[in-house]
Formats: structure tokens, C-alpha cells, sequence
């Protein structure tokens, strides 16, 4: 949160302190920063955090389930069929699929967790300290909540809106990447999609593989002996080699 010390330092640094008068109120200038701030890290038409704050909050999740070992889960949601809306119905009727499917995903999760439109049709929802074990329900909760009730778009029109899911678990105690854990995600939902629409499709397994890519974020320069050595460990739990 940009603090009101800190906000008339860098506008006296970029040469604009005269937009903070003298006397003027504090807490309402607070009140001011503070809702600019949340503005710029929310989705103009749904009211969910936008994709760059989503980027802040899977960084946060990738360092904390890192350290922690604690599971994570990141959902990718798209709407099926979402250009038939709009060829038939009209951008009007589409933004307001997009609406009320935001709303009903909102509806379904904990206030820990983030739901941002990741783009056009496209939602993302990550959950912190997410077991195994609750991954299907949610999902399934998800993906039921959307398909119960028509979506009121006009007078006298409503249309049946589906979803598809592909989940991904951010893999513990090693130090991942957001762009991997998306990839995971995606290569998820692309499976749902493929297979009729309409579905959740999740990871087996919290870890199923240790890329590359993850080695070299885990163990940085130190060698490909550390890297050997953690092959060989991975082989008794049940990890996979990337």
C-alpha cells in the first residue's frame, strides 16, 4: 500500500508537488492514494484483481509454498463457446457472460484466495493452502455454480454458459517459476477443452515433474553434482526427472 509520506516524496521528486496543497486533509488524501491503488490493481469490467496484480500474487505463493512446503493451487478457467456469444448476441451480451461468471467464481472460494480475469474470456484463481484431497470439490463447486443458471443478458434472452478448468499445483519446497506454474495450469485446461468442454482436469499429483528450468532456479551455480544428487533423492520419493 503506497503510504502518504511516500506518495508526496515521489511527487516532489517528479516535480508535481504542487498537486498536494498545504492543509490539506490527511486521511482524505490517504483515502485518495488507497483507492487509486486498489483501482490500479483491479479489472475494469469485472471488479476482479487484474493480471498484473495476479503476477504479484503467484510470485508471493511461489516463494511461500517454496519455503514452506504448503500446497498451492492455480486454476486456469475459460469460458466455452465464449465467441459464439459474442458473434450472435453482441459485445454487450459477452461482457455480461463475463460479468456474472466472475461474480459466480468470486461466490465459490475463501477470502484468501485471488481470482483475476487473466484476459478476454479467461479467469485465474489461486488458492493458497490448498490440499490435495479439496482440489476436485472446489473445482467441481466451480464449474457447477457457472453451468446451474442461465445468465440474463437482455430482454427476453438468456444464455447457458459452461466452463472448462485445468488446475496445477505450484510443487513444494522447490523454488518454481509463475511462468511454469501457468504452463502447467494451461496444459490442464487445454486437456479439459479437448475432451468435451465442461469439465475440470487437474495435476495427479502436487509434484509430478522437476523441469530444468526449476533445477536451475533451485540450485542455482552450485553444480551439476547438487543437481545429480537431487535425481537421485527424487528417485526414492517419487518425483519425476524434468
Amino acid at each position: 500500500m503506497l503510504r502518504l509520506e511516500h506518495a508526496r516524496m515521489l511527487l516532489e521528486q517528479s516535480g508535481n508537488k504542487h498537486l498536494v496543497k498545504p492543509g490539506a486533509n490527511a486521511e482524505m488524501l490517504q483515502a485518495l492514494i488507497d483507492g487509486l491503488c486498489d483501482l490500479s490493481q483491479r479489472d475494469a469490467l469485472t471488479g476482479l484483481a487484474n493480471r498484473r496484480y495476479f503476477a504479484s500474487v503467484l510470485d508471493r505463493e511461489i516463494d511461500r509454498v517454496a519455503r514452506s512446503g504448503e500446497s498451492a493451487l492455480l486454476l486456469m478457467v475459460d469460458i466455452d463457446f465464449f465467441k459464439r456469444v459474442n458473434d450472435t448476441h453482441g459485445h454487450a451480451a459477452g461482457d455480461t457472460v463475463i460479468k456474472v461468471v466472475a461474480q459466480r467464481l468470486l461466490q465459490c472460494v475463501r477470502p484468501m484466495d485471488t481470482v483475476a480475469r487473466y484476459g478476454g474470456e479467461e479467469f485465474a484463481v489461486v488458492l493458497p493452502d490448498c490440499p490435495a484431497f479439496f482440489a476436485g470439490i472446489v473445482t467441481e463447486r466451480i464449474r457447477v455454480a457457472v453451468e446451474r443458471e442461465p445468465i440474463h443478458v437482455g430482454p427476453g434472452l438468456d444464455i447457458s454458459a459452461t466452463i472448462s478448468i485445468g488446475g496445477a499445483f505450484a510443487p513444494g519446497w522447490i523454488r518454481s517459476s509463475a511462468s511454469l506454474w501457468v504452463e502447467r495450469a494451461d496444459l490442464q485446461l487445454y486437456t479439459a477443452k479437448s475432451q468435451g468442454r465442461n469439465r475440470a482436469n487437474l495435476e495427479q499429483t502436487p509434484v509430478s515433474t522437476v523441469s530444468a528450468e526449476e533445477k536451475t532456479l533451485l540450485f542455482g551455480n552450485l553444480g551439476d553434482e547438487f543437481a545429480e544428487s537431487f535425481d537421485s533423492e527424487s528417485s526414492h520419493l517419487g518425483l519425476a526427472k524434468g
